[in-house]
């Protein structure tokens, strides 16, 4: 299809001189949100906004059309009745289709892309079961704040709600989950409509947004035209916080004796990584990364304490607890990080700067609320500090610090040798991380491989780690992977995954073998569904319910993990002794031409320690069974 032509000088003279182009597909992650606000500014419509004079086309090749005008470049879906008109002129496209086996692959895989990317990621599905399969993704985008866009066919408009073959009302079921779920049955609302939603998914708190489009419209006529005009009212998502409340927010750092930047996702999101190390430098506190913060601010830096939450390190959650101020900077005080929240920080004093005023003073209530983008907020904090030090003077923070250090020296992360002779998982973990570096990018499942990749993995940079935090969804890892890889092909993924996790989508292996895409999955096999089998042992009195796989030592193998792989047209290895662990990731990272699936069998009794129990204060933080630190209080 022909991509148009430039935008016009007439219609140039009405927007900035220095209109920023689309991003680069070589060069996605850097400052892609900076980008995005710039071409907000100019033109809501994301993409080059060439001018596409007035052309009559179907609505499906419409659909085809507004996506490539949009600059997206990879799709992830799987066709079906209801969508198969758009799917027809999907094959003359430039635009890379890759068919997933599972609409709810095709959902992670967009996510995995737009976590790398910064991008939208694009995924399309049916209706009826093909939508609702999506519904997972879309929950789980919504939960961590992703920018999705799912594109899903509909029956015809004249048969919809007389239960008609696969009809289902996708657009009922979503609203809760998505920014917005839109329903097209008129062709000539696509252009905008795919615009929209974009621009929805994209700005301010990025999230999902539906398009559903029934299949008349799709095979309907219409004139299309680009760029469409952008009509949301309501919708002026704040980037630049109050000067006031920055002002207000700097004489409270000012006067702190002990703070802590209490850092979330969204300062991932909004790519302030290197805004925030400023800030941190020139604070001097101590930072705080939750789980899906890790890599925003390196492992490596002095001034890094851990991750906080149920199972963060000592040195951070104390830290939290103890501190008279948290700045918090795109978290959203997740009952994972602050346990019984009346208990939690009781001393403290809060900043909270976030772009979805509906976080703000929700769980916490804040004492200086910012509403704005912390890609902005955070620089002009920073300015309003360095004006606030140069006045009165740089805080001393000696004593918070040897508080501190002394936590991280006295209770570092670790773990215990298992008694059954097995592989400690987190030994396997931790060798990958280091044999593959800071450049590799880390997908895990959900569960106790999540927390132990959170835990021994040493991140240094944003977009290296991907998992699903809000939502907590088994089987994210093998189709986020392969959905990062296609946005960052030249960066070696790993898809960090438990036994009971891979077995919910690892069909998705088909998809990266055919389509070349070499991921590399570390099956962390302990035979069991570890984390539940972990609350079974510590709060059931060992009764494990349903909580055996059969899938490792000494088990029936069913599956047999390295056959499976083997049949998918995977490399395949199997891992059961600590000798071998270096030697067979060196083999997985040597083959770049195909997935790699090893099969790590490791013991069922290895726990994830720190761990805060369900219901209890952060105080009472456990570093193994039944022993919790004892420290004098930071007075």
């Amino acid at each position: 299809m022909s991509k148009g032509s430039p935008i016009s000088p007439s219609l140039m003279a009405t927007k900035s001189a220095g209109a920023p182009k689309a991003p680069e597909r070589a060069d996605k992650t850097a400052d892609h949100a900076a980008v995005v606000t710039d071409l907000a500014a100019v033109s809501p419509v994301l993409g080059p906004n060439n001018v596409v004079p007035p052309t009559v086309m179907t609505g499906s090749e419409a659909i085809v059309r507004s996506l490539e005008e949009l600059g997206v470049d990879d799709i992830f879906g799987l066709p079906g009745g209801a969508i198969l008109p758009t799917y027809d002129p999907l094959m003359a496209s430039s635009m890379n289709h890759v068919l997933v086996r599972h609409e709810q692959g095709a959902g992670h895989a967009a996510q995995g892309y737009a976590m790398v990317t910064g991008r939208v990621g694009v995924c399309i599905a049916t209706s009826g079961p093909g939508a609702t399969n999506l519904v997972t993704a879309i929950m789980d985008a919504h939960m961590d704040s992703v920018p999705l866009v799912a594109i899903t066919g509909q029956v015809s408009s004249g048969v919809i709600g007389t239960d008609a073959f696969q009809e289902a009302d996708i657009v009922g079921i979503t609203m809760p989950i998505t920014k917005h779920s839109f329903l097209v049955t008129d062709p000539n609302d696509i252009p905008h409509v795919m615009a929209e939603a974009f621009h929805l998914a994209s700005t301010g708190r990025p999230g999902p947004v539906l398009v559903d489009v029934a299949k008349d419209a799709q095979q309907g006529q219409m004139t299309f035209s680009w760029p469409p005009k952008i009509d949301l009212p309501g919708y002026r998502p704040v980037t630049r916080g109050h000067n006031k409340q920055v002002r207000e927010a700097a004489k409270l750092i000012a006067a702190a004796s002990k703070p802590v930047l209490y850092v979330g996702g969204g300062v991932v999101k909004a790519h302030a990584s290197a805004e925030l190390r400023a800030l941190a430098e020139l604070t001097g506190a101590p930072v705080v990364t939750t789980l899906m913060a890790r890599g925003v601010f390196p492992d490596s830096h002095p001034q890094h304490v851990g991750m906080p939450g149920m199972h963060g390190a000592v040195s951070a959650v104390t830290a939290l607890q103890q501190s008279d101020l948290l700045i918090t900077l795109g978290a959203r005080f997740d009952d994972r990080v602050t346990g019984v929240l009346k208990t939690f920080a009781p001393h403290a004093k809060v900043i909270h700067a976030d772009i979805d005023p509906a976080e703000i003073s929700k769980n916490r209530a804040a004492d200086v609320p910012i509403v704005g983008s912390v890609k902005e907020i955070i620089p002009e904090l920073t300015e309003a500090l360095r004006s606030q030090f140069e006045a009165a003077g740089t805080p001393d923070l000696t004593t918070w610090w040897a508080f501190l250090n002394n936590l991280k020296e006295t209770y570092p992360l670790g773990w215990t040798e298992p008694d059954d002779g097995l592989t400690a998982p987190q030994r396997v973990i931790e060798r990958i991380g280091a044999l593959t570096g800071p450049e590799g990018i880390y997908v895990a499942g959900v569960g106790q491989h999540q927390m132990w990749a959170a835990q021994f993995i040493k991140y240094e940079r944003p977009h290296a780690w991907l998992n699903s935090g809000g939502a907590g969804t088994m089987g994210y890892a093998v189709p986020a992977a392969m959905g990062a890889k296609v946005g960052e092909p030249d960066r070696v993924v790993w898809a960090i995954d438990g036994d009971g996790c891979f077995q919910m989508t690892n069909q998705e292996l088909a998809t990266c073998a055919i389509n070349k895409i070499p991921i590399k999955v570390a099956i962390i096999n302990n035979s069991s569904l570890g984390m539940v089998r972990q609350w079974q042992t510590l709060f059931y009195e060992g009764r494990y319910s349903n909580t055996d796989l059969n899938t490792g030592h000494e088990t029936a193998r069913i599956p047999d993990f390295v056959k499976l792989a083997d049949a998918y047209g995977c490399a395949s290895f199997r891992c059961e002794r600590d000798e071998d662990i270096d030697a067979t990731i060196q083999k997985a990272l040597e083959i770049n031409d195909r997935p790699v699936v090893i099969d790590f069998v490791v013991s069922p009794d290895s726990m994830v320690w720190p761990m805060v129990p369900s219901g209890v204060s952060n105080d009472q933080i456990q570093v193994a069974r039944n022993m919790t630190p004892e420290w004098e209080e930071e007075d």
